[in-house]
């Protein structure tokens, strides 16, 4: 199975650069992987195929690594400024970004609140630990009062250089705030700069993971060989948990469409059924569109609503962003044994928010690899399992699509709500 770059609808105006990764094929190189590495430890010839295999691995997670600050600088001044822009579009958009920003804050708090406890009450599999181990140190992450003075960071050059991500998060998000209010011509100018370094490391990151199997597999083997069966069931373990937190988003949606939209669960459910199927079979909000636009006519939705929330919701809205992304940095601390402070949540908690807008409307595994990686470093905790846990992406990616989808549905039936005046935001 491939993935590929979705191009928002032209109020976004993003026009990022189409990349194919093969999803499937990476899948298959971990369980290879996995499976070699447990045949080999069982040979004498362990030491040596392990002392080949290590540093093939090593050298992939370098290359995903080296493009995370650069790409997250390039989609971040892209999203914002898009979130800015649409906000010019009047009242109803205003009160659409209004929804989009407290569910993206409060996607990120369900997670910190909720993993853990999933975590206490289905703790992972015996061994669990020697599967998502990694060699790197975690950063320190310091406290309330450090905490706060760190938001900013005294020069921008020093923190990309240290990947620290809250204050490079930030400032970039200021900075395309800045750019919005800039004079036309250059404002055009400098976010198609940012456009074009996006694409560029965009394409870079799409040949790192088009030989994502041939990495992974050299990962795997070397987890395989230290773990044994216990990578099998840690990696279900990791699905489900990440998956149940995905779900509580969804629920949300009906929530909102109820609470906020007055359509009564049942019926938001049955219509929103279609939808959900193709979200299912494509993984893509995108392709998904046209099917959510049946779906709020068949709720009774305004058409300029639907018309106008709908397409800009699947260009810079993705509610399970936040609390799933932040479910994967408390699942790795969890094995690494990293003990996350209030502090330590906070900053993920933040750098969630803020780059859930600029990891928009791409494949889910490179959404994965620019969204947690951030995080994970914000919260002190080592992103070195992350090149394992992507290759199983393609199936936590299914629960994000239909929670997007079925909250984007929702935001759509709340804003029509508000516009008829019988709720304020």
């Amino acid at each position: 199975m491939r993935e590929t770059a979705e191009t928002p609808a032209p109020s976004g105006g993003r026009q990022l650069v189409t990349v194919r990764i093969p999803a499937g094929w990476t899948l298959a190189g971990l369980l290879a992987g996995l499976t070699a590495g447990l045949l080999v430890a069982q040979t004498g010839a362990s030491d040596t195929v392990l002392a080949v295999a290590a540093p093939v691995g090593t050298l992939w997670l370098r290359a995903l690594q080296v493009t995370i600050v650069p790409l997250v600088a390039g989609l971040l001044v892209l999203g914002i400024s898009q979130m800015a822009i649409a906000a010019r579009a009047g009242a109803a958009a205003r009160r659409m970004l209004f929804w989009v920003i407290l569910v993206l804050f409060l996607s990120g708090i369900v997670a910190a609140l909720l993993t853990p406890v999933l975590l206490d009450l289905f703790p992972p599999p015996a061994k669990a630990a020697a599967v998502l181990s990694a060699n790197g140190a975690p950063q320190d992450v310091p406290e309330l009062g450090a905490f706060i003075q760190s938001l900013v960071a005294p020069n921008i050059v020093a923190a990309a250089a240290e990947t620290a991500m809250l204050p490079l998060t930030l400032f970039f998000a200021a900075f395309a705030l800045a750019a919005v209010r800039l004079p036309g011509e250059q404002r055009e100018l400098l976010i198609g700069v940012f456009r074009a370094l996006a694409n560029a490391m965009l394409l870079i990151i799409g040949w790192v993971l088009w030989i994502a199997p041939l990495g992974v597999f050299a990962l795997a083997m070397g987890v395989g060989a230290a773990s044994g069966g216990a990578a099998f069931a840690t990696l279900g373990h990791y699905i489900l948990i990440v998956v149940a937190v995905g779900t509580t988003l969804m629920i949300g949606g009906y929530l909102l469409a109820w609470l906020v939209g007055g359509i009564s669960p049942l019926r938001f459910g049955r219509a929103l059924l279609p939808a959900q199927a193709v979200a299912l079979s494509t993984q893509s909000s995108l392709a998904s569109l046209p099917a959510m636009l049946v779906s709020a006519r068949r709720m009774g939705l305004r058409e300029e609503t639907a018309e106008f929330v709908l397409p800009l919701a699947v260009a810079i809205f993705r509610a399970t962003s936040p609390a799933m992304n932040m479910a994967v940095a408390i699942y790795v601390a969890h094995l690494a044994g990293v003990t996350l402070s209030p502090a330590a949540l906070m900053a993920g908690v933040a750098v969630a928010f803020v780059i859930s807008v600029g990891s928009v409307s791409l494949p889910g595994t490179i959404s994965f690899v620019i969204s947690i990686g951030p995080i994970a470093l914000a919260m002190g905790v080592p992103i070195e399992p992350l090149a394992l846990l992507v290759a199983v992406e393609m199936m936590p990616d299914i629960m994000r699509t239909i929670g997007n989808v079925t909250m984007d549905t929702a935001l759509a039936a709340a804003v029509d709500r508000v516009r008829e005046g019988k709720t304020q935001p």
